[in-house]
């Protein structure tokens, strides 16, 4: 993407390197990565950046100022999981894009739930310590600092509590393959990671057991997938519905409402045609989704016309963009996604999945080398 640096780090890659990029990243967590890291990170121009976070914006933008998304998108929201005094606007956006063979950004998908905030700057440091990147190119978009990244994303955390009164809540988090992040949020912020299933509710406060102390919480930084909620039938304390005294760091509406379901009404140059379920003449150029499933499951790129006429619930059909490998690696050209990640309306980070599989999870890419996540480097 930026062929210098490329050229630069596949005539000087090593396996060694590697492995100090992931012994690095083991001496930060005492345990192996629970999921594959490319022997590469990615080189991006800084203007394809720019480009890339405008659209997510000028997207969002146009779903809210959208009488019919804002009334249709609230009535999705499963009837057990309409949380009460909802934000008014998402506080963490994802958007993930792909490059055509023009080069363009096209939407893959777009979401209202935070990610590895707290994890993607630690992995990028690591790159840099053990490939020996250079200094010039930044790995925050925009000319963002450390110091400033880790302002905001502590006030959008933590907001003005004491971070005892804050957690990060999920489900089972010490086998979350995402529990890295869990722990440089509690390393940063002091905000521990939470099982769902434990806490307790009185009257209309929640608590955790907080080193043998019950402890109320005052705010939820919430990484909870109904998703997994809903597949484990867990047990809960509390009742999504219920008037609760706590504030949310990403309100839980808005995983349903900026997500799959949202695609239908974006129209924009970079979103691909997106409609609901119906029969279409040439199905193996779509792609058949589940609107709320995460880590590409449930998705079927060229589907069959069965497939399609099977489909029941919540499924969107997207028209397939044939994404184009831009990253020059020993195997061959490989794929990226590039999610942009942000606070509010500002963009504050990236990551990257590499990808020669029919999607880019990891689950489709096993196997294979030079795939895998990754972070950006911008010049």
């Amino acid at each position: 993407m930026i062929p210098s640096h490329r050229q630069w780090l596949n005539r000087n890659y090593s396996e060694a390197q590697y492995r100090r990029f992931l012994e690095l990243l083991e001496q930060q967590f005492g345990e192996p990565t629970p999921f594959r890291h490319s022997e590469t990170p990615v080189f991006l121009p800084a203007a394809l950046v720019d480009k890339m976070a405008r659209y997510g914006r000028e997207m969002v933008d146009q779903l809210l100022a959208n009488p019919q998304y804002e009334q249709a998108s609230r009535e999705a929201i499963p009837a057990q999981f309409r949380v009460p005094n909802e934000a008014a606007e998402p506080l963490f956006i994802q958007a993930d894009f792909g490059l055509d063979a023009t080069g363009e950004p096209k939407l893959v998908e777009i979401q209202g739930f935070p990610s590895l905030y707290s994890y993607q700057p630690m992995m990028a440091e690591c790159y840099r310590e053990a490939y020996g990147i250079d200094a010039s190119l930044a790995m925050l978009p925009g000319g963002l600092s450390l110091p400033e990244y880790h302002r905001l994303l502590r006030e959008a955390i933590v907001g003005s509590h004491d971070p005892e009164n804050v957690i990060l809540l999920e489900i089972d988090p010490a086998h979350q393959k995402t529990r890295h992040d869990f722990v440089m949020t509690e390393r940063l912020f002091g905000v521990r990671a939470v099982d769902i299933a434990t806490l307790r509710k009185q009257a209309n406060r929640l608590y955790y057991d907080r080193d043998g102390t019950l402890t109320p919480v005052h705010r939820i930084y919430n990484r909870a997938i109904v998703d997994e909620l809903l597949r484990k039938q867990i047990p809960l304390a509390f009742d999504f519905r219920d008037d609760l005294d706590v504030e949310w760091a990403g309100h839980p509406n808005w995983f349903f409402r900026l997500s799959k379901f949202s695609l239908p009404y974006l129209k924009h140059p970079a979103v691909p045609r997106t409609q609901w379920v119906t029969p279409v003449a040439d199905p193996e150029r779509w792609v058949l989704k589940p609107l709320y499933s995460f880590a590409g499951t449930g998705v079927i790129v060229g589907p069959t016309a069965e497939q399609i006429a099977s489909a029941r619930g919540d499924y969107i059909l997207q028209e397939r963009v044939d994404f184009h490998p831009v990253i020059a690696t020993p195997f061959g050209p490989t794929k990226i996604e590039v999610r942009l990640m942000y606070i509010g309306r500002q963009v504050v980070n990236t990551i990257i999945r590499m990808g020669r599989g029919a999607q880019m999870g990891v689950d489709f890419n096993k196997g294979f080398d030079w795939v895998g996540a990754s972070a950006a480097f911008v010049g």
